[in-house]
């Protein structure tokens, strides 16, 4: 059997899912369960302990397939990018309505109604996804309603059909100061292959999730001296973002935050501690 990345296909020595019949060796094999992620953000990862480190993070109403349920645990995938993991069972819902829009801003409050002087309910990062099911006005305030009858301020969401092109330059340079996570892929805490990733399904793209996975399969490479703005700069186990031919966006934990950095200066800092760039990569064609 070939042995293939558990990232991103599911597959215990108990259990797989289905489409891996007859490629890996498992006592069973499931279709899943299909769920959405109830909480604003929870930590994908690789075992179903608290103390194991975070994969990634997944985003209120994003889509998963569960294939199994134990000791209040899911072992899920991401319909988004297709990560494998494990997250608290109380995180995900079944029968939630489609979601019908999606975050735009680093970050916004959810209220217990259309009234921003009410204590908020939960901070929601860009990336998430809200089924609206109404509108309200307050004091001038414009507001959408969910179907729980809670309220979200109308200009900080857009129609999820409505994320068709433009920068992701751009909203990569509004996660700056945001602070650096490992594994991190919100507006609360974010990694430097998660703001790739969250930046470009901003603008209607998919990217993969993990550092190794878009310097092999995202864009095209390219060389030094071709290098534009919204390029990619690749070192073993980090990226950047070219906000032009000599300056970077990147999530780091030199600064533990999401910094503009000249590149050059960056490479002989990390150069000191690490390596060189391993690679260049254009992911706007």
């Amino acid at each position: 059997m070939t042995m293939l990345d558990r990232r991103l296909h599911a597959y215990r020595p108990d259990l797989a899912e289905a489409e891996l019949e007859g490629k890996v060796e498992a006592s069973r094999f499931v279709e899943g369960v299909p769920a959405r992620v109830s909480v604003p953000v929870v930590a994908l990862r690789p075992a179903p302990e608290l103390a194991r480190g975070i994969d990634t993070e997944l985003l209120l109403g994003e889509a998963v397939t569960v294939f199994d349920r134990a000791d209040g645990w899911c072992w899920v995938k991401a319909a988004s990018d297709g990560y494998v993991g494990y997250l608290p069972a109380e995180a995900l819902s079944e029968g939630r309505p489609a979601p019908t829009h999606i975050v735009t801003v680093p970050r916004t409050f959810l209220y217990p109604e259309p009234e921003l002087r009410k204590p908020h309910r939960a901070i929601l990062s860009m990336g998430s996804r809200i089924h609206v099911a109404g509108e309200a006005e307050t004091r001038g305030n414009h507001y959408l309603v969910l179907e729980d009858g809670t309220a979200i301020f109308a200009r900080h969401v857009q129609p999820i059909g409505a994320l068709d092109g433009g920068d992701y330059v751009d909203i990569a340079a509004r996660f700056l100061e945001t602070p650096y996570l490992w594994g991190g892929r919100s507006g609360l805490g974010i990694d430097c292959s998660g703001l790739v990733q969250l930046a470009m399904l901003m603008v209607g793209r998919q990217a993969p999730r993990d550092t190794d996975m878009q310097a092999t399969g995202l864009g095209q490479p390219i060389e030094r001296s071709e290098i534009r703005r919204g390029d990619l700069a690749f070192w073993k186990g980090h990226v950047a973002v070219f906000e032009d031919g000599e300056t970077i966006l990147h999530a780091n934990g030199h600064s533990m935050t999401v910094a503009r950095e000249n590149f050059e200066a960056a490479v002989d800092r990390i150069g000191r501690l690490y390596e060189q760039p391993t690679g260049y990569r254009r992911v706007m064609l």
